[in-house]
C-alpha cells in the first residue's frame, strides 16, 4: 500500500503534511441481518480502502432471552469484553463508541484522526458494541470515548454511520468535494 498524504491539522489550522499508512480496526459486536447494511458497510470499507488499511472484525453476541435480567447482561457484557480485548491491535489507539463519549462533528473527527497520525499513531482501534453497549472494562480501557449522537440508532445503522464518517474525514483532510 502506498503512502497517503495529509494535511496535519492544528487546532484547525493547516502546519504541514504528512505521510502515513495508517491502519484501522472496527471492531463490532453482531452481525449485520439485513442486506441493505452488508452493501452499504462494503461500499465504505472499498472507499477507505484508497486512505488507510481497514480491517473489520465481527465478534458474535452473546444470546439472551427475550427479556435479560441484569444480571444476564452484565455476563454477556463481560463475555463480549474478552471477546474484544483479544481483538484489539497490539500498540493501536482504541476509541469506544458509547453514549457516555465525547460528541464530534465531521471535521472534528478528521482534526482527531490527523492528529493521531502527526503523533506517530499508525494503528487506530473502533470498538461498537451490540444492543446492550459495550462493558464498562472496554470502555475504561479505550484511550477515547466518542458518542455519535445523544440520539438512539440501531447498532448495525450506528456501523455504518461509523464508516462513513470515517470516509469523510480522510475527505476532508484531503480537501475533497465530498463534505460540504
Amino acid at each position: 500500500m502506498k503512502n497517503h498524504r495529509y494535511f496535519l491539522l492544528t487546532k484547525g489550522r493547516i502546519c504541514g503534511i504528512i505521510n502515513v499508512v495508517l491502519s484501522i480496526k472496527i471492531i463490532y459486536v453482531g452481525k449485520f441481518k439485513e442486506q441493505f447494511y452488508t452493501e452499504a458497510a462494503s461500499e465504505y470499507i472499498k472507499r477507505l480502502g484508497g486512505y488507510c488499511k481497514i480491517e473489520v472484525a465481527e465478534i458474535p453476541e452473546h444470546r439472551l432471552p427475550d427479556k435479560p435480567s441484569e444480571a444476564q447482561i452484565a455476563l454477556a457484557l463481560e463475555k463480549e469484553s474478552a471477546a474484544i480485548k483479544a481483538k484489539i491491535p497490539s500498540g493501536a489507539v482504541t476509541v469506544a463508541l458509547c453514549i457516555e463519549g465525547s460528541e464530534m462533528d465531521s471535521r472534528e473527527l478528521s482534526v482527531f484522526i490527523m492528529e493521531k497520525t502527526g503523533q506517530g499513531v499508525s494503528k487506530l482501534c473502533f470498538v461498537l458494541g451490540g444492543s446492550f453497549g459495550l462493558h464498562d472494562d472496554v470502555k475504561s480501557s479505550a484511550d477515547f470515548k466518542l458518542s455519535m449522537s445523544k440520539m438512539t440508532f440501531p447498532h448495525n445503522l450506528a456501523r455504518v454511520m461509523l464508516l462513513e464518517q470515517l470516509y469523510r474525514a480522510f475527505k476532508i483532510a484531503e480537501g475533497g468535494k465530498y463534505h460540504k
